[in-house]
């Protein structure tokens, strides 16, 4: 049994969709989502780029997780720790 880490740009609301997607692959023992770090772990004995083209064909952009995702999740979260409402972007209409 293998464990493979993915990078999949989402929010909370696409969950489902990644679940129903993956629920369709055999061998595919264990799926973990964590929509604020935006990570997916893929348990079973699934190919690792079968899921990962099961994953994009639902829509939703996906890479291997890598050890610069770790340090930049890290870092955004101890950034919005620190900073808090400083990184929030104004809106601003030009027109």
């Amino acid at each position: 049994m293998e464990s493979v880490e993915f990078k999949v740009e989402m929010v909370g609301i696409h969950e489902k969709r990644l679940r129903k997607s993956l629920s369709k692959i055999r061998g595919i023992e264990k799926v973990e989502v964590d929509a604020n770090s935006q990570k997916v772990v893929v348990t079973g004995y699934a190919h690792r780029n079968k899921v990962l083209k099961a994953i994009r064909r639902s829509g939703l952009k996906a890479d291997f997780w890598s050890a610069q995702n770790e340090l930049l999740n890290v870092y955004a979260s101890t950034a919005t720790a620190t900073y808090g409402s400083f990184l929030r972007f104004n809106n601003f209409n030009f027109f």
